[in-house]
């Protein structure tokens, strides 16, 4: 399977997760499938898998202590770049999974925050963060507005 393969079909894998957790945050199995850290593997794997092949002693140097002209020459490789590109992946859909469980334990409207972290994770953190605080301002129950105290056992 080629580089190129392997960074499609990441992108395709993690598309029913956010898919479920975006049109269908209340259903029982949305709640099983996002309650485990199984759905992190895959992509967590492939990423290591990415990773071994793109480290060597010129990039392990470069990545040691990184300028941004270092990295630049780094992404400029295509297993490099698919690596960078799954670690991004990986770590937006954990993100949607944090934000997807706050919703669940708060009451705080979450859809658009996910749709934006699956574009852009840091913008959906911080769409998701102001959206917390407003509903914790004016729309929570009394007590209940803090999603920092928000708690789900998984």
């Amino acid at each position: 399977m080629t580089i190129s393969q392997l960074f499609d079909y990441s992108n395709l894998y993690v598309l029913p997760f956010w898919a479920i957790m975006v049109l269908l945050p209340n259903w029982t199995w949305t709640r099983k499938i996002m309650g485990s850290y199984l759905p992190f593997i895959p992509p967590i794997l492939l990423y290591l898998y990415l990773f071994s092949f793109s480290l060597n002693a010129e990039t392990a140097e470069a990545l040691a202590s990184p300028t941004l002209t270092d990295i630049a020459r780094f992404f400029a490789d295509e297993t490099a770049a698919a690596t960078g590109w799954t670690h991004f992946i990986v770590m937006d859909l954990f993100v949607g999974r944090w934000i997807y469980w706050q919703g669940q334990a708060t009451g705080v409207w979450t859809r658009h925050s996910l749709a934006l972290c699956l574009f852009a994770g840091p913008a959906g953190l911080l769409s998701h963060i102001i959206t917390a605080a407003i509903h914790g301002k004016w729309f929570a129950p009394e007590g209940k507005g803090d999603v920092t105290e928000a708690t789900v056992s998984n």
